[in-house]
């Protein structure tokens, strides 16, 4: 219902109404977890509601019809979520088909899939995703490809082509953000890229390049996860290390500028980060670790200081072996509780709470953490709808 149609009745009382129509509409929205399960006998992504309370409930299996391949780069997205106009979507890619599937959240139906081209693959190391409203860029890792798909009604993509990349030592693509026109990648090999998507189709934008951590530790430390921030000032890198480290480029310029490094731990890698809705935390999976670390980030000026970390997540090793992708509980403020993937056989999903105040912060997990995902055999990709607003 359309606040035009209710002031042209005329009357306040039923203006009041319509408004508050509106808003029950807005309230109604489905709030869920959702996870790229990346089974290689039968893919699947798996809806779990989120609760008041912050703990997930398993609501529904949503067979997708193709195979993963329960693994692959830590970095690469293999679930994006889509909340425009009409267009409420979930988007799957599965590594061993070869294809991106959409689901309509309204129906958790699956409203179409599409290919790449046919060189287009990535059956060694999975196919990561991001999305701007018009448009879903895959990677590819087998190919070294990045195929643009347009959106459309439904939840159903079309193929429009592939471009061709590679880092500067043949580096695989990894880690991919986007913000506004121009999206961010990693690779493999220590080297970082922008590209400009003003076309729909990305056009480097000539800065390639190997980061700061990588040609200081000779090749020991490497970006991995990209975040952007809101405004577009910076592009934030998560790296695979011995340690804690994150690299913070300016990219005011429409261009990647030499990475500052920062040191926030001694936690064992940090493939996976995500920033808080309100960007003044910077939340890091310890990916060959056992815990979460938040660190401080200051938005004005993309310095990073240390900030709290959790205790050993419960069921390391015994039942999963590495911490992947993060999602927040809601879009504002600090995000609430964090999920983490647990990757396991079968797989599960941490669940850990963020408190700050007065300049400190803690990260505790809940009582009822972890929750099963007992439809992955190796679970690396999550993703929460509504998705966060940038």
């Amino acid at each position: 219902m359309s606040v035009k149609y209710c002031l042209s009745r005329g009357a306040t009382a039923l203006l009041w109404i319509c408004v508050a129509s509106r808003f029950a509409a807005g309230a109604s929205q489905p709030h869920y977890l959702v996870t790229n399960d990346d089974a290689p006998s039968s893919n699947s992504v798996t809806f779990y509601t989120v609760g008041a309370d912050g703990l997930l409930t398993l609501k529904q299996q949503v067979l997708t019809g193709g195979f993963g391949i329960g693994g692959g780069y830590f970095a690469a997205s293999r679930v994006t979520t889509l909340d425009s106009g009409s267009e409420q979507c979930v988007y799957a890619s599965e590594a061993s088909t070869g294809d991106v599937v959409g689901i309509d959240v309204g129906t958790l139906q699956v409203g179409g899939s599409a290919f790449g081209s046919a060189t287009d693959g990535g059956s060694s190391n999975g196919i990561g995703l991001a999305n701007n409203a018009r448009y879903l860029y895959a990677s590819f890792t087998d190919s070294n490809t990045i195929g643009t798909f347009q959106l459309q009604p439904g939840c159903s993509l079309t193929f429009v082509n592939d471009v061709s990349v590679a880092g500067l030592q043949g580096g695989i693509i990894d880690g991919m953000a986007i913000h506004g026109k121009m999206l961010v990648a990693t690779y493999g090999d220590g080297s970082i890229e922008s590209f400009d998507l003003s076309s729909g189709t990305p056009v480097s934008n000539g800065d390639e390049q190997s980061s700061t951590a990588y040609l200081k530790s000779h090749g020991a430390t490497y970006p991995n996860s990209v975040e952007i921030t809101k405004d577009g000032r910076y592009a934030l890198f998560g790296d695979t290390s011995t340690s804690t480290v994150v690299e913070v480029s300016a990219i005011s310029s429409a261009k990647l500028t030499a990475t500052v490094v920062f040191s926030l731990g001694r936690s064992a890698s940090s493939s996976n980060i995500m920033l808080s809705p309100d960007e003044t935390l910077l939340y890091i999976s310890n990916t060959q670790g056992d815990r979460i670390t938040a660190a401080w980030f200051d938005k004005s000026t993309g310095q990073l200081s240390a900030g709290c970390a959790s205790n050993k997540l419960k069921g390391y090793s015994s039942s999963w072996s590495y911490l992947a992708a993060l999602a927040p509980e809601t879009d504002k403020g600090t995000g609430g509780v964090l999920y983490v993937a647990e990757f396991g056989s079968p797989s599960s999903i941490g669940m850990v709470r963020m408190k700050s105040t007065g300049g400190k912060c803690s990260l505790k997990e809940l009582s009822g953490s972890p929750v099963a995902d007992p439809n992955s055999p190796g679970l690396l990709s999550i993703g929460t709808f509504p998705p966060r607003s940038f």
